[in-house]
């Protein structure tokens, strides 16, 4: 019966900041007398709980393991330096799509960092996560941004250098499943929007994307293994990806050839969220939050950017913003009218992907 405490400590979580402390106080006692059950199990350092070591697992996806492997370290310091007590985040990449499932089905997350707030979404709607996550942190618990990049061949012999030039008949695009990865679903809406944000009408973004998944020969499961497709096995004119995994290709000498960053692009917005059924359960709260906030701060952010994210953090990004090609126009998911709507337009049952792979195969 430990869950429906769980619901309501939650909830208490979300709306402390604007709730007075009696009432708060109010809200726990009548939540326990009401349901007759235990309490939650205690916290670490600085909850009342014993100083004992503490697990974290985070989630991700797949492109962002170089960064993590440099700042869960960091965090890990720093949470030692503030509290006395030790902590140990272990992490797990993926897909978006598939790691999201993967925590739908039981993989112990305390803290998912995925490709999109659709994927978060889901975990929302299966009670795993609490309305309102968004508001946890500053700017919509976004921490990176990115833009989709084109990586061609060394030379670019095909001359592809805009949007349009992915639909022609000649080029070999590469990109993964937007079924499966939250990359693929963000190159889906850089295509659609390429013909919609610019005065397009929907017919016509329906033709152009059409004719571009015409030219794709297999879709891989996440951006990592269309990484490996395009610049392992030599498949393909061109990849849809990342400008951070660009970015990374190029510093480990995978990619030789320059890439290309569309003008007209969509701004890649990677969010972060506690997996609350979880860390109330195990008693992680304090420090999944903590490692959620750590996402943001300076040290992190620059991390990120090191590794080819746009950061989130205006102070950061005011120092490393030359690094990175300029937009000339830049849309987003609320463009679309949020994930919930792209979700069901494009990536439900029957919707816009199914009937355009259908055609396109």
């Amino acid at each position: 019966m430990l869950c429906r405490i769980v619901d309501q400590r939650t909830v208490v979580s979300r709306f402390a900041r604007s709730t007075a402390p009696l009432a708060i106080s109010g809200l726990l006692l009548g939540g326990l007398a009401l349901t007759g059950c235990s309490p939650r199990p205690e916290e670490g350092a600085g909850a009342g709980g014993s100083n004992a070591p503490q697990e974290l697992l985070l989630v991700s996806y797949a492109v962002t393991k170089g960064a993590y492997d440099r700042i869960l370290p960091k965090f890990e310091a720093d949470w030692k330096a503030r509290t006395g007590q030790a902590i140990a985040v272990k992490a797990s990449y993926g897909g978006s799509g598939s790691q999201s499932r993967a925590i739908i089905d039981g993989l112990d997350a305390d803290v998912a960092t995925l490709a999109l707030a659709g994927d978060v979404l889901k975990l929302q709607e299966e009670g795993l996560v609490q309305p309102g996550w968004e508001k946890d942190l500053p700017g919509g618990s976004i921490i990176t941004h990115s833009v989709v990049a084109f990586v061609t061949r060394d030379g670019n012999p095909k001359g592809v250098r805009t949007w349009a030039d992915l639909a022609k008949p000649s080029v070999t695009v590469v990109t993964a499943n937007p079924k499966t990865s939250g990359g693929a679903r963000w190159n889906f809406l850089g295509l659609w929007g390429s013909i919609s944000q610019t005065g397009g009408s929907e017919a016509q973004a329906k033709s152009y994307v059409n004719s571009v998944y015409r030219n794709v020969d297999n879709l891989p499961r996440d951006a990592r293994e269309a990484s490996d497709v395009f610049l392992k096995r030599g498949q393909g004119d061109v990849l849809l990806n990342y400008e951070n995994a660009a970015i990374l290709a190029t510093r480990t000498g995978d990619l030789k050839a320059p890439f290309i960053v569309p003008e007209v692009n969509i701004r890649i917005e990677g969010p972060v969220t506690v997996i609350d059924r979880n860390v109330d359960r195990k008693g992680t709260r304090k420090a999944a939050e903590a490692l959620a906030a750590y996402l943001q701060s300076e040290p992190a952010q620059e991390i990120f950017a090191e590794e080819g994210f746009r950061p989130v953090n205006p102070g950061v990004w005011s120092r490393v913003k030359g690094r990175f090609a300029p937009v000339k126009q830049v849309f987003s998911a609320g463009d679309f009218g949020g994930w919930n709507t792209i979700n069901a337009t494009f990536f439900a049952k029957d919707g816009v992907w199914d009937q355009l792979f259908r055609s396109s195969r």
